[in-house]
């Protein structure tokens, strides 16, 4: 049976100052998947999230959301936590959640809920600024599932955060595939997209090197990464670089 795609890009080109920070981008984002998008610092990975969560506009290509060109009304089912969560540090987590309730116009019956999903009923009248780091990442989560999205983008979620933290939400991400949310996780570390992902896109200085399932053999997915970095590594008079 044919895999039902959410999200797919057609030669998706993002150019700055003449240089193209995504280069002809053709992604295929399978549904109820967790999808690791790979690649080392300045691969292209954050632009790419944004021109699909509607933050940055293309310069050229195609976005398509379950098949149909992407249109400003598709936001509705695509949340977003791209750089850090947008927390009012002096309020808590619930009272950050009833802001944006407000603004969206949402039910107030989803602040409980989302706070049920991601782990933070227990934290009271905590104000934000005094979260560990993974429960500010868990309520940047919290506020980007408001809307119940069908689409869920997070770029670099585990970034900072100890041990236990990633652990944490790495729990937290694998489980919502299982709720009808499908995953786009960007990030430059291939053991944690290993351990995440079902699917991984790897960049390469703005151009997609490899597409397709998680590699399961030990060792793998290092190994394709660093054949893809060489393969579209700049070349210089000396050769590659």
């Amino acid at each position: 049976m044919q895999t039902k795609m959410i999200l797919t890009t057609d030669h998706l080109t993002k150019t700055y100052r003449g240089q193209n920070a995504v280069d002809k981008l053709s992604l295929a984002i399978p549904q109820h998947t967790v999808y690791g998008l790979l690649g080392a610092n300045g691969a292209g990975k954050s632009t790419t999230l944004k021109m699909i969560a509607g933050v940055v506009r293309p310069t050229s290509g195609k976005i398509y959301y379950h098949g149909a060109p992407w249109q400003r009304s598709a936001m509705a089912e695509i949340g977003a936590l791209i750089e850090n969560p947008p927390l009012y540090g002096n309020l808590s987590a619930n009272e950050n959640l009833l802001v944006r309730t407000t603004a969206l116009g949402l039910p107030r019956a989803r602040v409980a809920e989302v706070l049920q999903q991601v782990g933070l009923t227990d934290t009271g009248n905590k104000k934000a600024k005094q979260f560990s780091l993974g429960m500010k990442q868990r309520l940047g989560i919290a506020l980007a599932l408001l809307g119940s999205p069908k689409l869920l983008i997070l770029d670099e979620p585990t970034n900072g955060l100890d041990p236990l933290g990633i652990q944490s939400l790495r729990g937290l991400i694998r489980s919502l595939p299982t709720q009808g949310i499908t995953v786009i996780l960007s990030s430059h570390i291939l053991s944690e997209v290993e351990q995440t992902a079902d699917e991984v896109g790897i960049l390469a200085h703005g151009k997609l090197g490899y597409q397709g399932e998680m590699p399961q053999e030990t060792g793998a997915l290092e190994q394709l990464f660093l054949q893809v970095a060489q393969a579209h590594a700049p070349k210089s008079e000396g050769g590659v670089r």
